[in-house]
């Protein structure tokens, strides 16, 4: 068997984060997959009919260009390219016209009205110094390189998103900032949950909302590309039980969470260490629903036709409410649906003239309600005749989402709970958690900072601290 310098288990934006940073490097590297195909959490499949290409897992990539790793590696050139909507989001409201969201900044903060001004207060900062918060808050804590902007930036990023919404007017605009914070999946009232909505909005007014043309598998097809044109290896079809069934290495990268860190033999974890690792806190699941579609989703608010994404939950207080029961255990009958349709703005998603739905609400973790009829019914109080379009569907339960990637730990796509307890010192409360107790091993997965998302930035940090300790070598993006 070949001797590698390092060895990356798992092939998700994390994993090859970590082996591209060490085989730029000059590295020997091999990348270790269970499944039969790359990608992790970016994959395509024909799900539901033949023709129609869903989105396993991560759909719309609000952080694929907003990313400093992502942006310093030439994808374009290894054939991935992005399509984009005329808006990233949209907002849709029962009783009035709801709130969307466009790339250009000027033309959102006139959309919003009387909270226009506002709004452009809270994220014209964060679009402007996007490329120099990118580096002190993508990653864990230590000394930043910008410390005036982002001390400015977590003054309000630290806060409640609950206490934010209390300073805008408008109905729609107080909606329009829940969906984007309940994409932390957790309570709007947790403190730190306002920094999910601020970075979401700002890098789509920075960067767009990105739809990878032929599904987010063209994002993991042009990582394999690049990493393979600078000399890496990749293996298929081998689930890490034991580390001595890996071959001989100096180094070893596990783009794995808690759970599957304590099934792994022969890891020679220190017993404080693995303490650390049992008391760490997962998130809620998710329930996920792919249709095959005959025809586009009729929302009644025209734009939501023309948005990437639509979220899915009406006022404030109702998501509000929606995620505090979930996380509680309740089962809630009008959840926070996330629903894209990638179909509209990628023709190669489906058969000419058809469509994709890919949708998912939060639910208790490890749940094991069926939610489809659920989120049918809410989705259809937004867009009337919407289950008369469906041909076909795919669901996936958090036991399910697991069984599929053992990462999504009782359907927890974020790696872990991402409250102010485990924001950046997740899994274990250390300067450095990407470190392990074992000074050869070290943690690339979205259990680490910055946690979860298409970005690669736990990859890139975990394996900067495996260069700087085992092999002299120093790198910064």
């Amino acid at each position: 068997m070949e001797k590698y310098d390092a060895i990356i288990v798992g092939s998700g934006p994390n994993g090859f984060a970590a082996a591209i940073t060490l085989q730029q490097q000059g590295l020997s590297t091999l990348i270790v997959e269970g499944a039969d195909t790359i990608g992790g959490g970016m994959r395509t499949k024909e799900l539901t009919l033949p023709g129609f290409k869903h989105d396993v897992c991560s759909a719309i990539h609000p952080m694929a260009m907003a990313s400093p790793f992502m942006r310093a590696i030439p994808l374009q050139a290894y054939g991935l390219n992005f399509q984009y909507a005329p808006y990233e989001a949209a907002h849709p409201l029962l009783e009035e016209e709801g709130a969307v969201v466009s790339r250009d900044l000027q033309q959102t903060i006139q959309d919003l009205g009387e909270d226009g001004d506002r709004y452009s207060r809270l994220i014209a900062p964060v679009v402007q110094q996007w490329d120099k918060l990118a580096i002190d808050t993508l990653g864990p804590l230590r000394r930043p390189r910008h410390p005036v902007q982002l001390a400015k930036f977590g003054m309000k990023a630290l806060q409640p998103a609950s206490w934010l919404a209390h300073t805008f007017k408008s109905e729609k605009v107080k909606a329009l900032w829940a969906g984007m914070a309940a994409h932390g999946i957790q309570p709007l009232d947790n403190m730190a949950t306002s920094a999910i909505a601020m970075v979401l909005l700002g890098v789509g007014h920075r960067y767009g909302w990105a739809i990878p043309e032929g599904g987010s598998q063209s994002i993991a097809t042009a990582l394999e590309r690049y990493y393979r044109s600078i000399g890496g290896k990749i293996q298929t079809d081998f689930w890490l039980k034991n580390k001595f069934d890996l071959p001989a290495h100096k180094v070893l990268l596990l783009d794995m969470t808690p759970k599957q860190l304590l099934e792994v033999k022969n890891l020679n974890f220190a017993p404080p260490y693995l303490k650390q690792l049992l008391r760490y806190k997962q998130g809620m699941g998710v329930f996920k629903i792919d249709w095959a579609l005959s025809e586009e989703t009729p929302f009644s608010d025209q734009r939501a036709r023309h948005a990437a994404t639509v979220h899915i939950g009406n006022s404030f207080n109702d998501i509000a409410l929606a995620e505090h029961d979930a996380q509680m255990g309740r089962v809630v009958d009008k959840p926070f649906v996330l629903f894209t349709q990638q179909s509209l703005f990628d023709k190669s998603r489906a058969p000419e003239g058809k469509h994709t739905g890919w949708a998912y609400c939060h639910v208790p973790h490890g749940c094991t309600v069926d939610y489809t009829n659920i989120i049918e019914n809410q989705i259809e109080r937004f867009a009337p005749g919407f289950k008369d379009t469906i041909l076909a569907r795919h669901t996936f339960s958090p036991a399910q989402l697991e069984n599929y990637n053992p990462n999504y730990v009782g359907g927890d796509i974020n790696g872990g709970l991402m409250d102010i307890t485990q924001l950046y010192t997740r899994p274990t409360f250390s300067r450095n958690p990407h470190r392990t107790s074992d000074p050869m091993v070290y943690i690339c997965s979205s259990a680490t900072p910055p946690g979860g998302g298409v970005h690669g930035m736990c990859g890139y940090h975990a394996a900067r601290l495996a260069l700087k300790d085992h092999f002299n070598i120093k790198v910064e993006l």
